[in-house]
């Protein structure tokens, strides 16, 4: 016998990351600052965004996207690809003042052979991490169990950005 583990909030994330990728959540968050809080965006500069990942791995998975729906590094603009990785310091820098984690997974998926769950528009994951933190639930069980809500995980990093003047992103410098 098969034990089920029943998860009905996954469907929204499922439903929004198959089919044919004309709807793409990335790009609905991009187009909606004034529903942030709703939509768990933690900061925004003015070419990406990072926000909370709503089914995150561990405890404080955060993502790093821009604005534009491009499926790799490639296709981002310099101005982008800076962007994006000064915010993921940043996030690096919230996680450690908010949630005093012991380490940090950084990485990007790119294509569905590689762990891609949102193909067509590149994004970068901050997953922080503890000892322990994969325990007998995963190994066994292969079941994670996430300590707090996403929403109060979402005010405390809030308050750590605002307490955290972000760098500024400049231009890059010609050649």
């Amino acid at each position: 016998m098969t034990d089920i583990l029943w998860a009905p909030w996954r469907l929204d994330y499922i439903r929004s990351v198959s089919g044919d990728g004309k709807n793409c959540f990335l790009c609905d968050l991009a187009l909606a600052p004034q529903l942030d809080q709703r939509n768990l965006v933690v900061a925004r500069t003015p070419d990406c965004m990072l926000l909370m990942n709503r089914y995150p791995y561990v405890n404080g998975h955060l993502l790093i996207a821009p604005y534009r729906h491009v499926p790799d590094l490639t296709e981002l603009s310099v101005a982008e690809r800076t962007a994006s990785m000064e915010l993921t310091a940043h996030a690096q820098k919230i996680l450690q003042v908010a949630m005093n984690p012991q380490g940090f997974n950084i990485g990007i998926n790119i294509g569905r052979c590689a762990g891609a769950g949102v193909v067509g528009h590149v994004h970068i994951h901050v997953v922080p991490r503890w000892s322990g933190d994969i325990n007998f639930m995963t190994v066994v069980g292969q079941v994670r169990v996430i300590p707090q809500a996403v929403e109060e995980a979402f005010r405390q990093l809030s308050k750590a950005h605002a307490e955290i003047v972000p760098p500024p992103v400049s231009p890059p410098e010609s050649s």
